[in-house]
């Protein structure tokens, strides 16, 4: 679970991070396996602060004894005794809530204990400093609620203990001047450094939240933009909503491979989406780099839209090219071994519509109107290879495109209606001579 966890949380170096990956070792001495991240870095932290205030009490064992104290020296190597019984228990038994209570009432006695027998707050370098400890590691391990009662115990005891202080202070320990300021210097590092790890750990988790947390939205984001134009996805954000607009003057554009149903009757699954994504993933690039919107693919059938959300003025030319590019891409696919059978069928049409957002979930951006149905009629009655667009479209389009008149259809719904094939405009017979 750590592994997999360092693996996917995140990487980089940094303090915090491997004071996180210690922690996260020293859990394992009591971890179950039902116990979350989270869980264990919060035992790994008061695993870890006991080991280091285990260590620190040798030098006041020693210190004590030395100068003739063994009751001073006796309350820190007591510490040492439960600390090492607790871990033993701990590894055995995985009874993490034992352990934490045992180090918490030991946190907030035993330094209050020791400041008493030295002799107040100057004779014992402020020993009670490590009481301090206590609230912060009741916070880290229970939460706020459940810590409150460690703070208001720590406060308490720290009154008291004021209010006997010039009494402790008649009889101090004999330790040399020296000594007291080392330990003082000592008692200051020691919980400074346990704080560090307490707060190492409660950054790295803010830490990690925020990465988890931006992460998420840039997928959200990605994935928003994949089915709503950029304008239309920031007002779904802040607009709860219905979303709905009318054009008056868009360009639509309906293309379709021609007999892709029957083929891919024949074809391998595989490669029915492998073709369909090379296809439809040409096409998404040439009408971004063309600034038109797709809105949507219907089988092997792929639709958008020049002239919204955003208006544009030049809406028809630019949906022309981009049905030209259309056009020429697939005929370079259509060019490779294996694909000579592909072909599309364009249809274009320009005229108002009404764009929106529909559905709760799974919801589309799409559009309605005459317009989307004619051009989707453009397309479905049109040639294969050809771009076939309304008259209107062909009188409305500028001196850089060719149209061919192709003569009168029956469209249904429509009635006879004349229409054109699109092609590009070819260049004067010197400009194709030129080098």
């Amino acid at each position: 679970m750590t592994g997999s966890w360092l693996q996917a949380g995140g990487r980089g170096r940094g303090p915090g991070r491997a004071v996180v990956r210690w922690l996260e070792r020293l859990a394992e001495i009591g971890a179950r396996s039902e116990d979350t991240h989270d869980e264990r870095l919060r035992q790994g932290t008061l695993i870890f602060s006991s080991l280091l205030i285990t260590a620190m009490s040798t030098i006041w064992v020693t210190t004590y004894i030395a100068y003739g104290d063994p009751v001073s020296a006796a309350i820190p190597g007591f510490y040492q005794v439960i600390t090492v019984i607790g871990l033993a228990v701990l590894a055995r038994t995985r009874r993490f809530a034992t352990f934490r209570t045992t180090q918490l009432v030991a946190f907030l006695v035993l330094p209050a204990l020791l400041q008493v027998s030295l002799g107040g707050f100057v004779a014992s370098s402020a020993m009670i400093l490590w009481a301090v400890f206590t609230p912060l590691a009741a916070l880290a391990l229970l939460g706020i609620r459940r810590s409150v009662p460690w703070l208001v115990a720590s406060f308490v005891e720290l009154a008291a203990l004021a209010l006997v202080d010039s009494r402790l202070a008649q009889s101090p320990s004999a330790l040399p001047p020296g000594f007291v300021v080392t330990f003082l210097v000592l008692n200051i590092a020691g919980v400074m450094v346990s704080a560090y790890v307490m707060l190492s750990y409660f950054v790295e988790q803010r830490e990690r939240a925020h990465r988890d947390l931006r992460a998420e939205r840039e997928r959200s984001e990605r994935l928003l933009l994949n089915v709503l134009p950029e304008p239309i996805a920031e007002r779904l954000k802040t607009e709860p909503g219905v979303i709905a607009e009318h054009y008056d003057a868009v360009s639509v554009l309906f293309a379709d491979i021609v007999g892709f149903t029957a083929r891919s009757a024949v074809m391998a699954a595989t490669d029915v989406v492998k073709l369909l994504d090379q296809v439809f993933s040409a096409f998404d690039r040439i009408a971004d780099a063309e600034g038109v919107e797709k809105i949507k693919t219907i089988g092997d059938a792929y639709m958008l839209v020049g002239g919204l959300p955003t208006p544009r003025p030049d809406h028809l030319a630019a949906v022309a090219r981009t049905a030209l590019d259309l056009r020429d891409e697939v005929a370079r696919i259509a060019a490779l071994p294996g694909q000579d059978w592909l072909a599309v069928r364009i249809g274009i049409d320009s005229g108002p519509v009404v764009a929106g957002v529909i559905g709760r979930r799974k919801f589309i951006y799409d559009l309605w109107g005459d317009t989307v149905n004619t051009a989707s009629r453009m397309e479905s009655l049109g040639q294969s290879g050809e771009i076939q667009v309304t008259g209107r479209v062909a009188a409305a389009l500028g001196p850089e495109f060719a149209v061919r008149p192709r003569g009168t259809i029956e469209v249904k719904g429509k009635g006879p209606m004349q229409t054109f094939f699109l092609d590009r405009l070819e260049p004067p017979l010197t400009a194709r001579q030129s080098p």
